[in-house]
């Protein structure tokens, strides 16, 4: 009995075994490339494909020498100065070389020797698409969809005053990240909808926003840098204490923003149409940090000052 049951289950079970090796040895599929710049989607409604979890955002790469090598300089001893070690001279065997010669009209060997690296503090970081937003859109778990009636809002189905705060708006603010439609365009209005509304309700809420603010502002990339301070903005005048509430957490908001104050193009005499858009980032640091020391207490500026040390007040002045 035992033997005829092993003679009947042993199709099953290398069929099984055969399935599972398939599984293991099989790749993810690849998107259609249709020109994005994240290349793990296809088209705008198609399911993202993982990310390495070993990328993050805000990643900051170690630097390297100016022009893309990836080697880099070894110390030598006995110069005291920094080599590369594929640059250096090869070992002669012996009595084959023109050392020791009283005279000798060789040239020697020109040593290559590295440029000090760059800091890359302004440079951009990794951006993975991989945020929360993103997961939970396409899963269908936000009750909102594009409004196709030729302006640019969000058909919200569920009315915006009645959404958990503490649940949705964290959410939203992962999403300002965000570079490919049409997640960009829903994290970013869906912020200025649920900010327009939540009155008393986004107060609470303040803590949770921190960690998606400072992510969004270490990618350090341009638009997205714009679009987090333009909401920044629109959150400190959008309630009651909101600002006082955001001065704790000045150390993780503002080293970004003193490392851009000062990010203005100089174009002379010309004129930088960039400033009707409101999309030059010194402009809107200066906005924003001004706007914090208004509607943050007596203790703002000082807070302020202690981060942006080159700011100066608009109150006590």
């Amino acid at each position: 009995g035992d033997r005829a049951q092993s003679l009947l289950l042993a199709p099953i079970e290398k069929l099984v075994r055969s399935r599972r090796i398939e599984m293991v040895n099989a790749q993810a599929p690849t998107p259609l490339d249709y020109g994005k710049k994240n290349r793990e989607t296809g088209t705008a409604f198609d399911m993202t494909v993982g990310v390495n979890p070993a990328r993050r955002p805000g990643n900051f790469a170690k630097p390297r020498p100016p022009g893309g090598t990836a080697e880099l300089p070894g110390y030598n001893s006995a110069t005291a100065t920094y080599i590369f070690k594929s640059a250096a001279p090869t070992r002669l065997k012996p009595h084959s070389g023109t050392g020791g010669m009283t005279s000798s009209l060789s040239k020697g060997i020109a040593l290559q020797k590295p440029k000090p690296p760059k800091a890359g503090a302004f440079e951009q970081r990794d951006n993975p698409p991989n945020t929360e937003f993103r997961k939970c859109y396409e899963r269908g778990d936000l009750p909102i969809a594009l409004d196709h009636k030729g302006s640019n809002r969000i058909s919200w189905k569920v009315d915006i005053d009645k959404l958990d705060y503490h649940h949705y708006l964290p959410i939203f603010f992962d999403g300002l990240r965000e570079e490919e439609e049409p997640y960009k365009f829903l994290a970013l209005q869906g912020c200025y909808d649920m900010l327009n509304v939540g009155g008393s309700k986004i107060l609470p809420v303040i803590p949770q926003l921190i960690i998606p603010i400072k992510t969004a502002l270490n990618t350090r990339i341009p638009a997205i840098v714009c679009a987090v301070l333009k909401v920044l903005q629109h959150l400190v005048v959008s309630g009651e204490m909101i600002g006082e509430a955001l001065v704790p957490y000045y150390r993780q908001i503002l080293p970004v923003l003193n490392l851009l104050k000062n990010h203005n193009k100089n174009l002379g005499d010309r004129i930088d149409y960039g400033q009707q858009k409101r999309a030059t980032i010194g402009d809107l640091v200066t906005e924003t940090l001004e706007l914090f020391e208004t509607h943050g207490g007596e203790d703002a500026f000082i807070n302020i000052k202690y981060m942006v040390p080159t700011y100066e007040s608009v109150v006590l002045n």
